[in-house]
């Protein structure tokens, strides 16, 4: 990749991490559900004046999605980074979302992979394991429950938005944001009684966390990211992403306090170090394919 692209995915990169940081602490505030509503609502005001109608036949596709990820995802990822109290090991946990995708695609669109990433899903569900006896994550172990979940939608909402037609990115975020909103909001009157009353109390610190998830971590990240994986293999691009848990990690022992243990760094680097393993087998895939195709 030229220079440029490499910037623009730092950027990604880093915008993406800091998001940890500053939901963690808009979360002090907002209920985990009501923050996730109120994202996609901000983003929803930009969006909705650029969505596209997908094609016909592909509403219930783009329904199981948003719900899948808009709901489900977000909503339980920010309750598990929450209920955590530190941002490294839902930062790790998360990724485990890579190995579930490529479980998700062999056994809903019989996609194939080889013994090698076999190993490296083994290796990255072995580390949430190891993790998992991290006296942080010993103390709430409904977190890292709750991140698993959470990664579990991820994936299907990933392998399902494959057949998805006709869409970028921009259409996509506005769909997920306007069929997202209205369960979050349900799900939260129902989960967090007295949240929409608080509201007024919430400090700038909160209000920021919410306006820089909905403009800086979805409007720019994704945008940014949808145009790299345009110009570039998404095998390519999707590498540099394990800087995300690793920044992620360097703020919350800066910011946060955290005090990762022997588990967690032992644990945290099988599962970057699966998930690894699986972007570098995807890239080596690409190249032959191209390959193959340059010799036809």
């Amino acid at each position: 990749m030229p220079a440029r692209d490499i910037a623009l995915l730092l950027l990604v990169v880093v915008a993406w991490a800091i998001n940890f940081l500053t939901s963690a602490l808009s979360l002090r505030e907002i209920p985990p559900f009501l923050f996730t509503a109120l994202r996609f609502a901000l983003l929803a005001v930009p969006l909705v004046f650029v969505v596209k109608r997908p094609a016909p036949g592909q509403w219930p596709r783009l329904i199981a999605v948003c719900l899948c990820i808009g709901v489900l995802h977000f909503g339980l990822s920010f309750s598990a980074l929450k209920a955590a109290g530190d941002l490294s090991s839902p930062a790790i946990v998360l990724q485990s979302y890579v190995p579930m995708t490529a479980l998700l695609a062999w056994w809903l669109l019989g996609e194939r992979f080889a013994w090698r990433t076999g190993v490296a899903i083994a290796i990255s569900f072995g580390g949430v394991l190891v993790l998992g006896f991290d006296p942080l994550v010993l103390d709430k172990p409904i977190a890292v429950v709750l991140m698993l979940i959470s990664a579990a939608f991820l994936a299907l909402g990933t392998v399902l938005m494959k057949g998805l037609r006709g869409l970028d990115v921009y259409s996509q975020q506005g769909w997920t944001a306007l069929i997202a909103v209205p369960p979050l909001l349900a799900i939260s009157l129902i989960v967090e009684p007295g949240g929409l009353q608080t509201l007024g109390e919430v400090s700038w610190v909160g209000w920021t966390g919410v306006a820089y998830a909905a403009f800086v971590s979805s409007l720019l990240g994704h945008g940014l990211y949808y145009l790299l994986v345009q110009r570039h293999p998404v095998a390519q691009v999707t590498p540099w992403l394990l800087l995300v848990p690793v920044i992620a990690i360097a703020l919350g022992i800066v910011f946060w306090g955290d005090r990762p243990g022997p588990s967690l760094w032992i644990g945290g680097a099988m599962v970057l170090g699966g998930v690894l393993l699986i972007a570098l087998r995807n890239l080596a895939k690409a190249r032959a394919q191209r390959a193959l195709a340059a010799d036809l």
